[in-house]
């Protein structure tokens, strides 16, 4: 339909696995294994639950009947309570043991952290991939020079590869944060309308022991280890909170990565993939603009911004629970991981297909590197029976008046011709050329670089399986 709203992410950004992952089916077939898995955890545990009944549930548990459950919903404005109403119309024999001694936050809270571990799942996969590409890449560049920047201001000379470097470090850390959360990634469990399992309890007839191991059977059954040991009516939503911060890192280190891409091709030096009928510009034919990289910049800042959610929702729950979070949580929940999915898509996507141009990158390098070399040649003039201190007031002088031939006249720096012609120095024109090679002042960046792969980036990823992300983008 075009007369309705529809989500950019579905339209245009996230993947189908992770759209899947939030969908609707997922969520209300997850609600029924759930039912299932409490239903076969009370018959084990002795409650008057049979096994025709559990079949009839499984036969029905990937058959939604979304029509009687929204007919129902209509009627009791409860979501939870209509999709039992519709389960026990498929399944009659069992009609009346579906959701036994359940509150809603049974199937929706444990729902929605088995949705989420799926997705960080997903996203690990993908962080990986991203991470080894721009590994390969670093690697391919160690020993490549170019002008390092602080304050965006020339400084002393790095490598493209040891640049990569900087954006991998910070995916590593996103990527040792995933995997710490995912380690402590919990199930609420059965803890009942105050989570003190009274309703539970009660089906025992007081045997705390046979509802504790009613959990743990649960638990194991939906695939988890562990269960928040206290809870009110919903597991604490400081765990939405540290799921987004982790999201909102790796938003920030992607955020870092498109901007440094969007200087260097303004610089011409290194652009992302450009497609050869890609429009640049409505109006100027001739532009290459980096389309990709700035919307990982627009869909980083969403993120970012969105982790501000559950960290306000986590801070003003009301006792035991409110429902002032179940809104927000809909949309910021959901968005966050969609968006996250969407900036590694393009991450991934952009990193495989970075064009460098090494002449662009030796000709700004060129421009700044007199100066920066002053200091060498100084030191050759003064090997050669100079004044250290005459040669460096004589530099000072050389350097700002071609500072002065650049900035004012729009001149080559001529920095060099001019110790050239200096006598003092003693130097020919091809011997200072001898100390102007760019590799004499990266320093140990082309070894940084392979250790940082080697010793550290490549046992990291061993074992995580990477995910396949096609280059093909929506639009």
């Amino acid at each position: 339909m075009k007369n309705t709203y529809e989500s950019p992410f579905n339209a245009r950004y996230a993947s189908r696995e992770m759209q899947e992952l939030f969908s609707s089916d997922m969520k209300f077939k997850t609600w029924r294994k759930l039912w299932i898995a409490l239903a076969e955890a009370e018959m084990e545990m002795g409650l008057n639950v049979t096994q025709d009944q559990i079949d009839e549930m499984k036969k029905f548990k990937d058959d939604i009947n979304y029509e009687a459950a929204e007919m129902k919903e209509r009627e009791v404005r409860h979501d939870v309570m209509a999709h039992v109403h519709a389960y026990g119309e498929q399944c009659p024999n069992a009609r009346g043991i579906i959701h036994l001694g359940a509150t809603s936050c049974f199937v929706g809270d444990n729902t929605d952290i088995i949705v989420m571990t799926e997705a960080l799942g997903l996203v690990k996969a993908k962080l990986a991939a991203v991470i080894k590409t721009l590994s390969e890449f670093a690697l391919k560049y160690k020993d490549m020079p170019t002008l390092g920047f602080t304050h965006y201001q020339p400084a002393q000379p790095v490598t493209v590869g040891k640049r990569a470097c900087l954006w991998i470090q910070d995916l590593m850390i996103d990527l040792e944060d995933l995997i710490y959360l995912l380690s402590g990634m919990k199930l609420l469990g059965n803890k009942g309308t105050t989570g003190t399992q009274a309703s539970f309890l009660s089906l025992f007839d007081g045997d705390g022991e046979k509802v504790k191991k009613l959990e743990v059977l649960i638990a194991k059954k939906a695939g988890f280890d562990n269960v928040y040991p206290v809870s009110g009516q919903t597991y604490t939503r400081k765990q939405d909170s540290r799921v987004l911060n982790v999201l909102s890192g790796i938003a920030q280190s992607a955020y870092k990565f498109s901007n440094d891409i969007r200087l260097l091709q303004s610089m011409k030096e290194i652009e992302e993939p450009f497609e050869s009928k890609q429009i640049g510009s409505s109006a100027m034919a001739y532009k290459r603009n980096p389309m990709r990289s700035e919307r990982i910049s627009a869909l980083a800042r969403y993120v970012i911004v969105d982790a501000l959610n559950p960290a306000i929702t986590a801070s003003t729950q009301w006792f035991e629970r409110t429902l002032d979070d179940s809104a927000n949580r809909r949309i910021s929940v959901p968005e966050a991981f969609l968006a996250t999915d969407a900036i590694l898509n393009i991450y991934a996507n952009v990193a495989d297909g970075l064009v460098v141009y090494p002449k662009v990158i030796e000709k700004h390098l060129m421009e700044e590197l007199p100066f920066m070399a002053t200091e060498n040649i100084m030191m050759e003039a003064v090997k050669k029976g100079g004044d250290r201190q005459e040669l460096h007031e004589r530099i000072r002088i050389h350097s700002m008046e071609a500072a002065k031939q650049v900035k004012v006249f729009g001149n080559a720096n001529d920095l060099i011709d001019r110790i050239a012609a200096d006598s003092l120095f003693g130097m020919s024109y091809d011997e200072i050329m001898s100390v102007m090679d760019a590799k004499n002042y990266i320093g140990r960046a082309p070894q940084q670089v392979e250790e940082f792969i080697n010793e550290h980036v490549s046992p990291a990823l061993s074992g995580i399986q990477t995910s396949e992300i096609s280059v093909e983008l929506k639009v």
